[in-house]
């Protein structure tokens, strides 16, 4: 493995380029937002705005958000609905696992603090233990079944309700490195991204999933998708994880502060709404060799908030480390025992990579 020489990202995640000078994408992208006029771009954002601004009546929604109720669900619906000044409507798929404290909070404090609608879709339990199973053991990808359904979800939603103005997040391949990362406002690709599309569905209706319980796993006809107007919120304002939290805090974000401190992460305010979908983010580690704390590292170090090293040293105590509540919680709700789990994840471990120690620890080669 080999690391960019800015940050601490390695040459391994998927679709990452690296320059002559072994600088990741992702710090370049960064680097670019130096000659970038946000104010320029935030006045597009603003005629945007207005063309879809009041397409439902006076008093219909001008806008759809797809939310978690996380700190970036805040930040966008602080931004379109106390700033622009639309009336938006949020739509949500649940995962269906023990939410946290902080989760259950945040869900209802977005709606209560902003004043907005939400549409929630808990996906079939039946057929997500199903597919689960199938999508974890052959693929490593345990919420794919999930995934999917936050993206093709809120496209048939938008469709229904009328509202062409998709709003979503940061444009990950571009912020963080990945796949066809193309700086665009544009996210009528998103789908493509390769979290929620890359197993064919055929292969789920093989495992006894029947198509009448696949509602909504499709996304939208083409014809209808080209009538949406999907956009990236990161290309309009300058994205960062932590200003985004400052400001979800100012408007009744909870944290995990008090209530879990997690061993493989290094923040405590990322993909807080329930313990057992993070095995999902933590599957990277043994596949590629990094997890959820080289990506904050990552950005940290872009920030200025942390010195290369001092972000090595807390890749190396936290990647590794899947916290045992994740565990447990994906193990009871998928009906495994931690020995299946671990006999599952014993088979993910890249050894192109990673070695086993004398303690019996996978462990990365360099």
């Amino acid at each position: 493995m080999k690391y960019c020489t800015i940050c601490v990202m390695p040459d391994t995640r998927p679709g990452i380029t690296f320059d002559s000078s072994g600088i990741c994408s992702a710090c370049q992208s960064f680097k670019k937002r130096e000659n970038t006029d946000y104010d320029a771009r935030f006045e597009e954002l603003k005629n945007i705005c207005d063309q879809h601004r009041g397409r439902n009546g006076e008093n219909g929604y001008d806008c759809m958000i797809a939310v978690s109720g996380g700190k970036d669900s805040h930040f966008q619906v602080h931004m379109f609905k106390n700033i622009l000044g639309m009336n938006p409507l949020l739509v949500t798929v649940e995962d269906n696992f023990p939410m946290t404290d902080a989760g259950m909070h945040n869900i209802k404090n977005i709606s209560e603090a902003f004043g907005c609608d939400i549409i929630s879709m808990k996906p079939n339990i039946r057929a997500q233990k199903a597919a689960m199973k199938y999508t974890f053991e052959k693929y490593g990808k345990p919420t794919y079944f999930l995934d999917r359904y936050i993206y093709t979800y809120p496209l048939h939603m938008a469709v229904k309700f009328n509202t062409p103005l998709l709003v979503y997040g940061e444009n990950v391949a571009y912020e963080y490195g990945g796949d066809n990362a193309t700086e665009t406002y544009s996210a009528k690709d998103q789908i493509d991204n390769g979290v929620g599309a890359g197993i064919p569905t055929e292969e789920l209706l093989n495992e006894g999933i029947s198509g009448k319980e696949l509602n909504f796993f499709e996304p939208p006809a083409k014809a209808d998708i080209d009538q949406l107007e999907p956009i990236y919120l990161s290309y309009f304002v300058e994205w960062n994880s932590f200003k985004n939290y400052e400001i979800a805090k100012q408007n009744g974000f909870h944290d995990l502060t008090h209530e879990w401190d997690r061993t493989h992460h290094i923040e405590n305010f990322d993909q807080i709404d329930s313990r057992a979908y993070l095995v999902h983010s933590w599957m990277k580690y043994p596949k590629f060799g990094h997890a959820s704390a080289t990506d904050y590292a990552a950005r940290m170090v872009r920030y200025g908030m942390l010195t290369r090293e001092e972000a090595f040293d807390l890749v190396k105590k936290h990647d590794h480390a899947l916290d045992p509540f994740s565990v447990r919680d994906f193990c009871n709700f998928i009906n495994y025992s931690e020995q299946d789990f671990w006999q599952i994840i014993e088979k993910m471990y890249n050894r192109d990579i990673f070695f086993k120690n004398n303690v019996d620890r996978w462990v990365l080669k360099n």
